[in-house]
């Protein structure tokens, strides 16, 4: 494991230790549907975290998950695998973390049926080929160390005809180089969509009850460098999305149906 993968690890590990809040449940920078759509329709418990389950929603938006067996890869603190196994309704859903604490912290707060959390790295996966009929992995790749080997192990583990759901950021550069390897790794490309000014708009709407999260959950000592990472309007990170700096891409991808 890289010194960068370490820590992202270190990072996350941090967070889940000394927040513990079951209400912390999304830590992506959300969706915000186009003027004059509809989001989906949510429980009043989900509710608080629309624009975060939006992202989710946008990344499913076709999929017919009943009776399927899905794993979410960089699950976080859970709240997307949840959504998916309550709202979705598939056989099973696992949600797969390098972190520890959070993997315990999910298994502790996040109940819905067949739903289940394993510890484990993207780059290889602790699953045999062949054991899902859908990958979802929303906003964390740009943790991990190499996306050919990442892309390498979400084929390996779908099934044949299995589709995998992506969504994540990069700066304009690396963006570049992400689509290259998206159309032409072992999965076939179905179709791109830049989603960066959704997500702009999502943390520009979204700003005022992020901030206050934060002084509520996270100490204060760590509240200079949560700034960028949360993405709060006149961060570094919001001013890259402005600018085109740094872009946010969703993505399908299919394993060949005769492998």
């Amino acid at each position: 494991m890289s010194v960068r993968q370490l820590a992202w690890r270190a990072l996350y590990e941090v967070l889940a230790a000394r927040v513990q809040r079951p209400e912390w449940a999304f830590m992506n920078y959300g969706y915000a549907v186009p003027p004059g759509a509809d989001g989906p329709a949510l429980s009043p418990a989900d509710e608080p975290d629309r624009l975060c389950i939006q992202l989710y929603d946008h990344v499913l938006r076709d999929a017919d998950l009943r009776g399927a067996d899905v794993l979410e890869v960089g699950c976080g603190r859970g709240g997307g695998s949840s959504f998916i196994a309550r709202d979705r309704r598939p056989r099973t859903t696992t949600g797969l973390d390098l972190s520890r604490k959070s993997i315990a912290l999910c298994r502790k707060h996040r109940r819905a049926p067949g739903l289940s959390f394993v510890q484990g790295d993207a780059l290889a996966m602790p699953f045999a080929d062949g054991s899902f009929d859908v990958v979802v992995n929303v906003e964390s790749s740009h943790c991990y160390d190499s996306m050919d080997d990442f892309l390498a192990e979400v084929h390996r583990v779908l099934r044949p005809g299995g589709s995998f759901r992506f969504a994540d950021l990069r700066s304009a550069p690396e963006m570049a180089e992400l689509r290259r390897r998206l159309g032409e790794g072992p999965l076939e490309l179905i179709e791109t969509s830049d989603i960066t000014e959704r997500v702009r708009a999502a943390l520009d709407v979204d700003d005022d009850r992020r901030r206050s999260l934060m002084e509520a959950w996270i100490p204060r000592m760590f509240h200079r460098a949560f700034a960028p990472f949360a993405g709060f309007r006149g961060s570094s990170t919001f001013a890259a999305f402005e600018s085109g700096e740094m872009q946010y891409v969703s993505a399908r991808l299919v394993k060949s149906a005769t492998v």
